[in-house]
């Protein structure tokens, strides 16, 4: 059963990176309007030409990097081997609590995302959660 849950796991995140991948590479404008406002959106947007092309080729392959995670999330899914799936679990723990920390202690203090890093950070908790949950159920079910 724990490798049903592992499957699971690894799609919604694989689905919710493939996703918003895909609209940072595409709809790059409307998602910063939607998640920032109109007022930071036009800050992260850039001020000169120069700046607007550097900032939108940056979004453009962070977007494709998401993109490639989630692919590789995909495939991940398909492992059957549990051992495997304890070690990518606890890696992928570690990499939310990095990336809430880094949104605490770096990104807060960039004044035209200081106001959203709470909700950022919250939803690294969230997705680090989804895997402690599974390692817990995996100890259960290994234990029991």
């Amino acid at each position: 059963m724990a490798s049903f849950v592992f499957f699971l796991i690894c799609t919604l995140h694989s689905a919710v990176a493939v996703t918003c991948g895909s609209l940072l590479m595409f709809c790059r404008d409307e998602i910063l309007v939607f998640s920032h406002g109109k007022d930071h959106a036009s800050k992260l947007l850039g001020s000169t030409p120069h700046d607007q092309l550097l900032i939108q080729t940056s979004d453009s392959f962070s977007g494709l990097l998401l993109f490639a995670i989630g692919f590789l999330l995909f495939m991940v899914a398909f492992v059957k081997d549990r051992d495997f799936h304890n070690f990518f679990a606890r890696g992928c723990v570690v990499l939310h609590i990095t990336m809430a920390f880094w949104r605490i202690y770096f990104e807060r203090k960039v004044e035209d995302l200081g106001n959203d890093w709470l909700r950022l950070v919250l939803g690294d908790i969230v997705l680090g959660l989804s895997w402690v949950f599974f390692l817990v159920y995996s100890w259960r079910e290994k234990y029991d």
